[in-house]
């Protein structure tokens, strides 16, 4: 069955009816509580602006950081509340809590296009309980907020693409209880992995880094008999590179996944790249002073930080006739200025062969802060996706329960 999107519900008309829409605004805030990085809120709003526009009773669910099920003023979405109100160019009421008293009578107040955001839904326990009649007891209480005074049923919209591969009360239990309809990101996201794994164009590059080479274990072994490069960078090279027998310093380095790498190697060694030269230095600090060594010659007491220059340019000449380039994970410590040049080099180049007519998709988490914190063109991309761990997830051939659940 086809998923029905936003266009199906406006179609139906949604004037004066109560919507319920997980959000995905679980943005990064500094020690001051201030928004750091404000892309997932943008990327929220068309679907929210949509339905206010056409007089929906808009009630908005989402989380924030990681609070152990209760209450924590330190994740309160009181910020997100009001740089949601900025973008919209509208109130966004917050209510003081989840499902609970207040947050039941701001929703019984709202008029045609409000929008009503509860507070973080991670300080109700039951979110993320294993237990499947603990979530389903929050989901209907949740599905209560847009059900109106005669009894008729809301509708639910699912636009957090970042938590889709979560089961949990506001992502799948409340879809099996309300008519339900994937949001333009949503929507969008999954047409564009759709694209990246059945309709791919080749030569197909994938540039994978971050920091723990089980992480992206599954999505190597998925792609690299699909993919016609992957490049590696990031804090998982160095087990690659232990892999090949080579000292690695202090870097980081996943010990336990050694022979697994190794297994990797042998089984794709035309496939996988590695880098030929890292930016080391002594300690993890963004002062710390910075030197360019062979990969194989990191010396003991020093720990790689970044790719160096000829791996950029290797990896870029790799990246420049790619006809498809997945991008998830940074190439070093991007945020320290002195390690940027690496992620910021293989990101010029996937621009570049964008520019070329690539498609290009960023995979979301660390590698879209990257492009927004290094100033790189957002617009330079095909896309840049929401969603970290959900996209790795769908590349690895996983059922994603939010999105699997809009199927029924």
């Amino acid at each position: 069955m086809a998923i029905k999107s936003l266009s199906d519900l406006l179609a139906e008309g949604v004037e004066g009816r109560g919507v319920l829409v997980r959000s995905d605004l679980n943005v990064p805030l500094d020690d001051s509580g201030n928004i750091t990085d404000p892309g997932r809120i943008i990327a929220s709003v068309p679907t929210l602006q949509a339905l206010a526009e056409a007089g929906a009773k808009v009630v908005v669910t989402a989380h924030l950081g990681r609070p152990k099920g209760e209450p924590d003023p330190k994740v309160s979405l009181a910020p997100v509340a009001a740089a949601l109100g900025e973008r919209l160019g509208r109130h966004v009421q917050l209510a003081g809590d989840v499902v609970g008293t207040d947050a039941l009578a701001r929703a019984e107040g709202l008029t045609d296009g409000d929008v009503l955001l509860l507070e973080n839904i991670r300080f109700d326990a039951r979110e993320t309980s294993k237990d499947d009649a603990e979530r389903l007891a929050l989901a209907k209480a949740l599905a209560g907020l847009v059900e109106a005074a005669d009894g008729t049923p809301g509708a639910f919209v699912s636009d957090g693409f970042g938590v889709v591969h979560r089961k949990q009360a506001s992502v799948y239990d409340v879809a099996t209880l309300l008519p339900h309809y994937a949001g333009t990101l949503v929507d969008t996201e999954v047409k564009v992995l759709e694209q990246l794994t059945s309709s791919t164009e080749r030569p197909y590059a994938v540039v994978l880094g971050g920091s723990k080479v089980s992480d992206k274990l599954a999505v190597i072994e998925n792609l690299a008999t699909k993919a016609d490069s992957i490049v590696i960078g990031g804090g998982m090279c160095f087990t690659f590179l232990a892999a090949q027998g080579v000292s690695v310093g202090s870097s980081l380095l996943q010990e336990e996944m050694i022979d697994t790498c190794k297994k990797l190697l042998e089984t794709y060694g035309d496939v996988i790249h590695l880098p030929v030269d890292i930016v080391a230095a002594e300690k993890f600090a963004a002062d710390a002073a910075a030197e360019t060594v062979a990969a194989d010659q990191i010396p003991d007491g020093k720990m790689g930080l970044d790719i160096g220059p000829e791996s950029v340019k290797r990896f870029s000449a790799l990246l420049s006739n790619a006809k498809t380039v997945f991008w998830n994970g940074p190439m070093g410590v991007f945020e320290f200025e002195a390690f940027s040049a690496g992620t910021k080099g293989v990101a010029e180049a996937i621009i570049g062969a964008t520019g070329k007519g690539a498609f290009s998709v960023v995979g979301g988490g660390d590698s879209a802060a990257a492009v927004r914190l290094l100033g790189l063109p957002e617009d330079g991309f095909s896309h840049i996706s929401t969603g970290g761990g959900a996209s790795l997830e769908y590349l690895e051939g996983k059922t994603l329960p939010g999105i699997d659940v809009l199927e029924a």
